[in-house]
């Protein structure tokens, strides 16, 4: 086969992702990456897609999907744009936390139906006082993803305490806060991840859940599957994924352009680079799907099943940003040009794999600490 014709793997997730949602990330992925947020456009794509709908439970009409079937999706959408995957992301892990809201908060977030885009702030921050009938809540809270097409946000903010342990989340509908624009980044600036500015808004106790039972899995009583996961099970692996079909992307891009070089094209320097980038993309993904095929089948998800998932994440976060970066050097003056998608891809990589959810030295010790105490 001609090096000029390798073919493209991507991912058939059988509900998600479409190749249309992919073309259309790619097309706008220049767009927004001027605008430092996504097309009105690739947004509804992603929410007519199922990307919000993924994790909520299917008493509110969602789907309660799978961890696998959705790193698929990612990995496909974001071979078109990663900020698009990341955004879709946000808008799947945020339903899956607000599963963990009481039967009439659920109720109220998603009175529209389950495709209602919600985001989350998840770093305590902000000022909370109680009120009659819930809370008081006032602050910042960067960044926010995917907030500028946002109906919901749930905001973290240490209601009990100054202790994160006693820290919980928010929902606040859109027309109670601001969003002010912050996000100007050298990586990922089509995910428009903005501040979220409160000033004194009453959340109602049903609509404010802990942030402890989210870290832990303890959704109520009837929760699905998807939801009695723990969060350093079910975060780690889906991160790692929306870098997976962007790292593709890249070794294509390099493809292209070597092909394009005949008489540097079989140059040992440049055919390893190719093969080198393949086998560390082809690595990752495989890391990535046991982590959440591991996830999917594992009852309950344990310490120890969460742990490994959340190691082998942090690990092939690594392998991508590796690749791209060896695809991004291997490309040359080319790769630079700022028309060159692989510079954005490799910009952005690199933002993707540094969230803090994939840190290497964290995941690493929560994984070798696991093995000591016998998981």
């Amino acid at each position: 086969m001609p090096i000029n014709q390798l073919p493209t793997p991507v991912p058939q997730a059988r509900k998600l992702c479409t190749a249309d949602l992919v073309a259309a990330a790619s097309a706008d992925a220049a767009e927004g990456e001027s605008r430092r947020r996504l097309t009105p456009e690739v947004a509804e794509a992603l929410l007519r897609a199922g990307f919000a709908r993924h994790f909520v439970p299917s008493a509110r009409g969602g789907t309660a999907g799978g961890f696998t079937e959705l790193a698929d999706a990612l990995d496909a959408v974001g071979g078109g744009c990663l900020s698009a995957a990341w955004c879709g992301l946000i808008y799947a892990t945020s339903g899956r936390m607000a599963a963990y809201l009481p039967p009439e908060g659920q109720r109220e977030v998603w009175a529209e139906g389950p495709d209602t885009a919600i985001v989350a702030g998840l770093v305590p921050s902000g000022e909370v006082e109680p009120a009659p009938g819930g809370w008081l809540l006032s602050g910042s809270w960067r960044p926010v993803s995917a907030v500028d097409h946002a109906t919901w946000a749930l905001l973290c903010a240490p209601a009990g305490g100054a202790r994160e342990s006693e820290a919980r989340f928010f929902a606040v509908p859109r027309s109670d806060f601001a969003v002010r624009d912050t996000w100007d980044t050298v990586g990922m600036r089509a995910t428009g991840s903005h501040t979220v500015v409160l000033d004194g808004v009453l959340v109602p106790e049903h609509r404010v859940f802990s942030r402890a039972a989210l870290i832990a899995g303890a959704a109520g009583a009837g929760a699905q599957a998807c939801h009695r996961v723990p969060l350093l099970g079910a975060a780690p692996p889906l991160f790692a994924s929306v870098s997976v079909g962007a790292a593709r992307a890249a070794l294509r891009h390099l493809v292209e352009l070597t092909a394009a070089r005949p008489e540097t094209a079989r140059e040992p320097a440049a055919l390893e680079a190719i093969a080198m980038a393949g086998a560390e993309i082809d690595s990752a993904a495989m890391l990535v799907h046991r982590a959440c095929a591991a996830t999917d089948t594992a009852t309950p998800v344990g310490a120890d099943v969460a742990a490994r998932g959340a190691r082998d994440a942090a690990f092939a976060a690594r392998l991508l940003r590796d690749a791209v970066h060896r695809a991004f050097l291997a490309g040359g003056g080319q790769a630079q040009d700022s028309a060159s998608p692989l510079q954005r891809i490799w910009r952005d990589v690199h933002g993707a794999t540094s969230h803090a959810v994939l840190r290497w030295e964290r995941n690493a010790d929560l994984h070798a600490r696991a093995l000591l105490d016998g998981g």
